[in-house]
């Protein structure tokens, strides 16, 4: 046994360990143990008798909530284990939320604590309604491409896209149940000017000419939602793109510097996941070698970035949101996002794009594979390894021996040197090899 998620080791009792229960009660449940030391050997516990009486009644009078308080025993010394159950109402000690995250317990505060009691009441922070938001102050233009592309999308069932813009809303759940008046949800994808009543509301998009110079020239994409996705998407390929000219035959091609479903999926996440609570707006950032997408968004709780790469249920942080996103075609359920992203840029032979949670989620995609190792700090001399790995899906310790010119032990400590990149696939012999990591790590 160790100390993870539900389990907490404790020498002595001290009443403040009250906000290790606390947490337990307001995370997943979990069993605090008292009279055990960090390494979980067993150590004396004076008084064990009367703290297994006193612990149950502090618990109730601070917490108000009901814990299993049992002595148990190991190698001859007793100690107690206290069994807290996960609570669906909120838990507060003396007017703080703890929460048990991991294997730590923090304070939940400001916009967490918010996200966390509407959680607990089993509303999401888009559901909440607007005052003063009316049917008849939305953007005609929003709710028209709406029903274009929901009826394209077939979605939506055709006499609802035929209804009244009220019944219409209604369907998509855009309107408060108790009190009638438009959602959030509502206000941010369909009224011209969200910013009114949600600060923050849009996306700004800037060029730079590199990582070390000032911004050279900037857009901000104002109006709903469903406005600023067309209107950034044509910025971005008029304005921010490069293109590259090729000819088949007579034809000619332009090709962006960037996989443009790679892109358009990026900005789709950042609308539908942002923290709209935060006022600081969608940014995308360019450069002449990679581009930037950052929003003010959370990951699920648990997950790793790299979990997004991965088969996933679709938890979206703006459900209403995303419910109508997905209704009119913009985005997919199911969590494939993310593996559109990996088929996208699979096809410009790029690397994985980098996922790093940065006061919000942000995701970068480099132009080439060169230009992504020299940010991650890879050695130069490594790019032909990984090159190759982008174009045949994976390499084996010979290849790397036949492309570097070096021993079989030599092979061995380049690959596993390049652990942040590749992942090993299989244990022994011939069927080991080395293929990419699905979201790449930024180099510390």
């Amino acid at each position: 046994m160790i100390e993870k998620q539900n389990i907490e080791w404790k020498e002595n009792w001290r009443d403040e360990y009250l906000k290790w229960i606390c947490g337990f009660a307001n995370a997943v449940g979990g069993k605090l143990y008292i009279g055990k030391d960090d390494n979980g050997n067993v150590v004396k516990v004076d008084n064990i008798k009367k703290l297994s009486e006193d612990i149950p009644n502090k618990v109730r009078d601070v917490l108000g909530i009901i814990v299993d308080v049992n002595i148990l025993e190991e190698n001859g010394v007793e100690y107690l284990e206290i069994d807290v159950p996960p609570y669906s109402n909120p838990i507060n000690y003396k007017g703080q939320y703890h929460y048990r995250s991991g294997s730590t317990k923090q304070e939940l505060k400001g916009a967490a604590l918010n996200r966390f009691i509407l959680q607990r009441t089993g509303k999401n922070w888009d559901d909440f309604p607007v005052a003063g938001v009316t049917v008849d102050s939305l953007s005609d233009s929003a709710l028209n491409r709406f029903r274009k592309e929901a009826a394209k999308s077939n979605r939506v069932d055709e006499e609802v896209l035929h209804d009244s813009i009220a019944h219409l809303l209604e369907d998509l759940r855009l309107i408060d149940e108790e009190t009638g008046q438009l959602s959030r949800a509502a206000t941010l994808l369909f009224h011209p000017t969200p910013e009114k009543y949600i600060r923050g509301a849009y996306i700004k998009i800037g060029f730079f000419k590199s990582d070390n110079e000032d911004l050279a020239f900037q857009d901000e994409v104002h109006g709903s939602l469903m406005e600023q996705i067309e209107k950034s998407i044509d910025l971005i390929k008029t304005k921010y793109l490069i293109y590259s000219i090729s000819y088949e035959g007579v034809s000619r091609r332009e090709t962006p510097q960037f996989p443009l479903e790679a892109i358009r999926e990026s900005l789709m996440n950042a609308i539908a996941h942002k923290d709209y609570s935060d006022a600081t707006p969608i940014q995308i950032s360019v450069y002449p070698n990679h581009i930037v997408f950052w929003n003010a968004g959370k990951l699920p709780e648990d997950w790793t970035t790299e979990r997004l790469f991965e088969k996933h249920p679709s938890k979206p942080y703006n459900p209403s949101i995303a419910n109508t996103l997905f209704r009119c075609g913009d985005i997919e359920s199911w969590g494939r996002g993310y593996k559109r992203i990996i088929d996208a840029v699979a096809s410009y032979n790029l690397l994985p794009p980098i996922i790093e949670i940065v006061s919000g989620l942000m995701i970068t995609y480099y132009t080439d594979v060169h230009s992504q190792l020299k940010a991650q700090k890879i050695d130069d001399k490594y790019c032909p390894i990984i090159e190759f790995v982008v174009k045949n899906g994976g390499i084996t310790n010979t290849d790397v021996q036949n492309i570097m010119k070096v021993s079989k032990p030599t092979a061995t400590r380049i690959l596993q040197s390049l652990d942040s990149l590749l992942e090993k696939q299989g244990t022994s012999g011939k069927g080991v090899y080395y293929r990419l990591i699905g979201s790449l790590k930024a180099q510390k």
